[in-house]
Parts: C-alpha cells; sequence; structure tokens
C-alpha cells in the first residue's frame, strides 16, 4: 500500500545541535552559495534569529527548516528550505504556517523577505499565502548577481 507522504505527520521544533548535520545538508543541497555550519551556530545563539526544523515523524528525519528574524514588529523570513527528495510534499508550506501563526499571536505587523527572481517556486508558495511584491533589490546576490524579489504580507496596520 502507497503512503501519501503529504499526510505524513511532521512536528516543528527549534533548532538543536542533534539537528545541525542535517540542516547543513539542506543548506548545502538547496542553495548555490549555502551558509556553514557555524552561521547555523551563531543564528542559534542569537535572541531575535528563530531556526526552526520540520522532522517527519514516522522516519524521525529532519526534512526542512526555516530561518527567521524577530526585528520590531516585523517577522523577516531568511531562508525556508526542504531537502530535495522530501520536496513537494507540503514541508515548505507547513513552516511558513506556522511561521504566520507564531507572527499573528505576537501581533507582528508584517512579514517580509526577498527571494531570487529566478525561484518561480518559492514565489509561487509565497502567493498562495497572500504575500505581495512590493520591491527589487537589483543583484542582491553576490553569487549571480541575480536580483530579489521584495515580498511582504501586512498582517495589522
Amino acid at each position: 500500500m502507497a503512503v501519501d507522504k503529504a499526510s505524513q505527520p511532521t512536528l516543528i521544533q527549534p533548532l538543536t545541535p542533534a539537528d545541525l548535520d542535517a540542516v547543513v545538508e539542506i543548506e548545502r543541497l538547496s542553495f548555490r552559495t549555502p551558509w556553514l555550519r557555524q552561521a547555523f551556530e551563531e543564528e542559534m545563539a542569537r535572541p531575535w534569529a528563530r531556526v526552526e526544523v520540520l522532522h517527519d515523524t514516522v522516519t524521525g528525519r529532519c526534512v526542512a527548516f526555516a530561518d527567521y528574524w524577530l526585528v520590531a514588529d516585523e517577522l523577516h523570513i531568511l531562508n525556508i528550505a526542504t531537502h530535495p527528495e522530501a520536496r513537494r510534499q507540503g514541508h515548505g508550506a507547513r513552516l511558513l504556517r506556522h511561521i504566520l501563526k507564531l507572527a499573528r499571536q505576537a501581533s507582528y505587523k508584517t512579514v517580509e523577505l526577498e527571494v531570487r527572481r529566478s525561484n518561480l517556486a518559492a514565489q509561487a508558495l509565497y502567493r498562495r499565502f497572500e504575500f505581495q511584491q512590493v520591491g527589487m533589490r537589483a543583484r542582491y546576490y553576490e553569487d549571480n548577481d541575480e536580483d530579489a524579489i521584495v515580498m511582504t504580507l501586512r498582517l495589522r496596520d
């Protein structure tokens, strides 16, 4: 009997040292210029930063993570990434839904992010959650001078 992976139970929790290797691997497989392990260790120590991981509770495997900052009345998403073997199963949407719930409960005014102009899948995900394109940062990404699309979700005035 086939298992519907999209409906597999998941658990979202803060990054711990036990998950660092998995997060670094997801990062390496997901981005042209991946962060090093030290960058995630530094994020874990910053009071305004949150790195959360999503575990598939059937396998116990860390399959995705989100890194975001809490700054004044804004939540700024730095990264949401899923292991290539676990993509297209709703994990990014689960993480984003979790982040937005937290932002609403904490009464943040906006959620903001930058996304590569070429990352159409991520842009589609954010639009599904009603993010709006509000600007562009020309040649934002140093690895290839690609533009960044700035997207915002206004939660309250």
